[in-house]
């Protein structure tokens, strides 16, 4: 799970089992962001369609902006307007395309979860040096 600002840059990476379900990970990326700023809107596919979720991130300021699933039961949360923001969500999959640069990453050879975190985190501030 990458958190990245509206240019493209890191601001918190997590890693996780891949038998978790994305929408409980979120939480966690946002408490562990590098700095002290909190985007207000959060771009996220449709795996984060959870009225709990828009709740609780409500709750911290936290506006998501995410398309609806097409089997949703519930009356629709978001209009049509605030979804096209959800074009820019290029920017993230650049993000992610560049942590790819990096072959450590991509392939995980480590066998402690914590050695790959911190290669993670430090593909993250390597590609934070090179924007400046």
């Amino acid at each position: 799970m990458v958190l990245a600002d509206g240019g493209g840059l890191p601001l918190s990476i997590d890693i996780a089992s891949a038998s978790e379900a994305e929408v409980n990970l979120i939480e966690p990326l946002l408490d562990s962001s590098a700095t002290t700023h909190v985007p207000n809107k959060l771009i996220y596919d449709k795996a984060a369609d959870c009225d709990a979720l828009r709740d609780r991130l409500a709750d911290r300021d936290v506006e998501l902006i995410t398309p609806h699933r097409k089997n949703r039961v519930r009356r629709k949360r978001q209009d049509g307007r605030k979804l096209r923001r959800y074009r820019r969500r290029w920017k993230i999959e650049r993000t992610v395309s560049w942590l790819d640069a990096f072959r450590r990453f991509v392939v995980r050879h480590e066998f402690y979860s914590s050695i790959y975190h911190g290669f993670a985190k430090l593909a993250c501030l390597v590609m934070a040096v090179r924007r400046l």
